[in-house]
C-alpha cells in the first residue's frame, strides 16, 4: 500500500522529516483512506501517526576516553601528535623549572642557609640556565661550600 502522501502531509503537520513519521502497522487502512490534511491530523490526534523522538549523539565514548586519559593511558607514542615542543612549549617548560627554582631559593634564603649574597649568585646562575632542576642546584651549592 502507497502511504507516500500521508506520510508527506504527516511530516509537514509534524513538522518533520518524513524519516520521522511513524504510522502504525494496524492501522494501515485507516491511514490509507485519509487523503487530506483533515484526515491526517485526526490521524495524529488518535494515535495511528506519531513522530519518531530525534535521534541524540551519545558521550558515553568520548567520556570514558577522557577519563582513561585523566588515568594516564592512550597516551603513547602512537597518539602523540605535533612536534617535540608542541605539546609543551619550551617557554612553558622554562617557566616551570625557574619558578620551582627560585620558590626553592626563596626559601633557603629565609631559613638562613644561604645568605643575600649567596642568593643573588645563584639566582643570577639560575637565571642564566646553569640548573636543570632543584636537586641540581642544592647539589652545587654543597659541592662549593655555599650553604652554612
Amino acid at each position: 500500500m502507497n502511504l507516500t502522501t500521508q506520510k508527506r502531509l504527516a511530516a509537514n503537520i509534524l513538522k518533520v522529516g518524513l524519516n520521522r513519521v511513524w504510522i502504525d502497522p494496524e492501522q494501515i487502512e485507516e491511514v490509507s483512506r485519509a487523503i487530506t490534511r483533515e484526515g491526517v491530523k485526526q490521524l495524529i490526534n488518535n494515535g495511528a501517526i506519531k513522530a519518531k523522538p530525534k535521534k541524540g549523539i551519545s558521550s558515553y565514548r568520548s567520556k570514558k576516553i577522557a577519563e582513561q586519559k585523566s588515568k594516564g593511558k592512550r597516551k603513547g607514542r602512537g597518539s602523540i601528535k605535533g612536534a617535540k615542543y608542541a605539546r609543551t612549549p619550551k617557554k612553558q617548560q622554562w617557566m616551570k623549572t625557574i619558578r620551582a627554582l627560585r620558590k626553592d631559593l626563596k626559601e633557603m634564603r629565609d631559613a638562613d642557609e644561604i645568605d643575600a649574597t649567596t642568593y643573588r649568585k645563584l639566582y643570577k646562575m639560575a637565571k642564566g640556565g646553569a640548573f636543570r632542576s632543584k636537586s641540581y642546584m642544592k647539589t652545587y651549592a654543597r659541592d662549593h661550600d655555599l650553604i652554612k
